[in-house]
């Protein structure tokens, strides 16, 4: 069965990293998609507690990564990356849903 999403070497360190440091036990991550944005549609990265019903978990490259059961009609065969740069960094996602973003790339309408 495919994954719902995939996840890049750079964004599976830099997810271990952040739940090492948070201090206290963890499921994982959760990613979701909630309104807003110039787009339409924000993407919500967010430390879980634990398994929420009916969310899909995916393991790979040694994180947790649990999707909102609302979001995965919107992020099916993404991948999900961690850019770091001079100016900015942050989870990115590559998105085959995607028809268009905003100017900043804060959000996206399907």
């Amino acid at each position: 069965m495919k994954k719902a999403i995939t996840i890049s070497d750079a964004a599976a360190v830099r997810v271990k990293e952040l739940l090492d440091n948070r201090g206290k036990e963890s499921a994982g991550i959760r990613v979701g998609v909630r309104k807003g944005g110039c787009s339409g549609l924000a993407y919500t990265i967010e430390y879980a507690d634990d398994v929420q019903k009916f969310e899909e978990v995916i393991n790979d490259k040694g994180v947790t990564v649990l999707i909102d059961p609302k979001a995965i009609m919107y992020l099916i065969g993404s991948e999900m990356d961690f850019v770091q740069d001079k100016f900015k960094s942050g989870f990115t996602f590559v998105n085959p849903n995607e028809k268009g973003q905003c100017g900043c790339g804060e959000s996206f309408h399907v």
